[in-house]
């Protein structure tokens, strides 16, 4: 309860981190986390579509407008990632994380009914609006409702789940095209349909998320935060017929008197946060860069290099994909156990080694598509866990008053920085039809892999299993 004045004392981290694992907590992961699985299907099925879109009575697309629609996307993903931020540190979790799947669903069911360039453009602009306010949102609601223990293994896994919706993608649209299954014309347009249909299933499922109590102990609800951990206690307690543990000694002394702490946050990234924020900067930016120059590139390496069929490319992704998945599924508890500071180091750097290497293989012919493929699905093993962990780093590192607003800070340098630069000089590269020309950016993403990889030893914070206001105190902290 408040003390006299403006001051209060809690120990809401200390009873949430003290939680036995339950179904409430698989609801958080189920319910929150499949945004990853709707941004992965966006990003795989639009492009395994383009070949339809440009043969689309009602739309034609040409090459040039199916890119500017992928621009728009990004463009909108950026943009939705830092207006959504700022809000959901402002207004709430529980708001924004509403809000943002709304944004998606309406937005992608438009894209299936969409009847020239400007309407579709338009239309994946705010699909990824929502999308890139879903990364902010729902990665501090997760972080701040998964005890410390787990965090760091649930944070990789949710976020490798973008790859579980790219394999989907890939397979839906090799049914969704297939036309003894369903005209093209209906095919293409029940893909973006049917996420949105997807939309309303999470939408449902999150009416049963409360607020983030951390949120509440920060933004002067002090009282609203000890009922909703006491609700959530009690929850947990009914699903594991078993009293719960008793809670750590230890006490946060917060101010009550403060509603926005945007500007003492920004000032606190520059000072006090500095290096931190540099960490993230490296982070994002090499994991975006290797991701976005070889995922967006590697249906025209697969086509010109390997006289691989267009309609063929999906197989060769679906591999690919489920490697990116497992990476944080099996080496995610390493980042609870070893450590994060290792294990960041070890993947980024791993990755950048098997990159180059790769990259050197492919330049002398070495390589056929299968073996590229293979290639790709180890290398992406450990470099999905590497990204995974930049998003964890990223949310661990900041005070909870400015979680979302840095999450998303991260996010649209990492996806302006991949999607713009990453594809755009792979794509230059691929078109001089020369293989040590496309060695040299495969060498250039393995040494920023390999940068990364030093930064983060040198700066990453040993946040394995310690309460986020251990790692980094809230600015309303007295």
């Amino acid at each position: 309860m408040p003390e006299r004045g403006s001051v209060y004392e809690t120990n809401v981290p200390n009873r949430l981190d003290r939680l036995p694992w339950s179904r409430f907590h698989w609801l958080v992961i189920v319910a929150l986390g499949i945004a990853w699985v709707l941004d992965g299907l966006e990003v795989t099925i639009v492009g395994s579509l383009s070949g339809a879109l440009s043969e689309s009575p009602t739309l034609h697309l040409s090459g040039s407008e199916v890119g500017a629609a992928a621009s728009a996307y990004l463009i909108g993903a950026v943009g939705g990632a830092l207006f959504f931020g700022w809000l959901t540190d402002r207004l709430g979790r529980k708001k924004l994380f509403t809000v943002t799947v709304l944004v998606y669903l309406t937005a992608t069911i438009a894209c299936g009914l969409a009847w020239n360039f400007r309407s579709f453009a338009l239309f994946r602009l705010f699909t990824g609006a929502g999308i890139g306010g879903e990364y902010a949102a729902v990665n501090a609601t997760i972080q701040e409702l998964i005890p410390a223990r787990r965090r760091g293994f649930t944070d990789l896994v949710v976020n490798g789940s973008f790859w579980l919706g790219a394999a989907a993608g890939a397979l839906g649209a090799y049914v969704v095209l297939n036309p003894a299954i369903m005209p093209p014309e209906i095919g293409w347009r029940a893909a973006f349909i049917i996420g949105g249909v997807l939309g309303f299933i999470v939408l449902f499922l999150r009416r049963f998320l409360p607020e983030s109590p951390r949120w509440l102990m920060t933004h002067g609800q002090p009282e609203e935060a000890e009922r909703i951990v006491a609700q959530i206690e009690a929850r947990v307690e009914r699903e594991t017929g078993r009293a719960l543990p008793p809670v750590p000694p230890g006490h946060l002394r917060l101010r009550t008197d403060v509603r926005s702490w945007f500007g003492a946050g920004a000032r606190a990234l520059a000072t006090q946060y500095r290096q931190r924020a540099w960490l993230g900067v490296a982070l994002m930016a090499a994991q975006a860069f290797c991701y976005n120059a070889v995922f967006f590139t590697y249906a025209l390496v697969l086509t010109r290099f390997y006289g691989i069929a267009a309609g063929n490319v999906g197989l060769f992704i679906l591999p690919f994909a489920i490697g990116n998945f497992l990476g944080p599924l099996l080496l995610g508890r390493l980042f609870d156990t070893i450590g994060r500071r290792i294990m960041i180091t070890a993947t980024y750097g791993l990755s950048g080694l098997l990159m180059a290497l790769t990259g050197w293989m492919f330049a002398a012919g070495w390589l056929d598509a299968t073996q590229q493929t293979l290639a790709w699905t180890v290398i992406f093993f450990f470099a999905s866990a590497a990204a995974s962990s930049a998003y964890l780093t990223v949310g661990e590192s900041f005070p909870l008053e400015v979680r979302a607003v840095a999450i998303s800070l991260f996010y649209a340098f990492g996806t302006g920085l991949g999607g713009v630069v990453g594809p755009a000089l792979f794509g230059a590269l691929i078109d001089t039809g020369n293989r040590v020309s496309i060695f040299y950016g495969y060498l250039l993403g393995g040494l920023l892999m390999i940068g990364a990889a030093i930064v983060a030893g040198m700066l990453a914070a040993n946040a394995e299993r310690r309460s986020l206001e251990d790692v980094a105190p809230p600015l309303s902290a007295v």
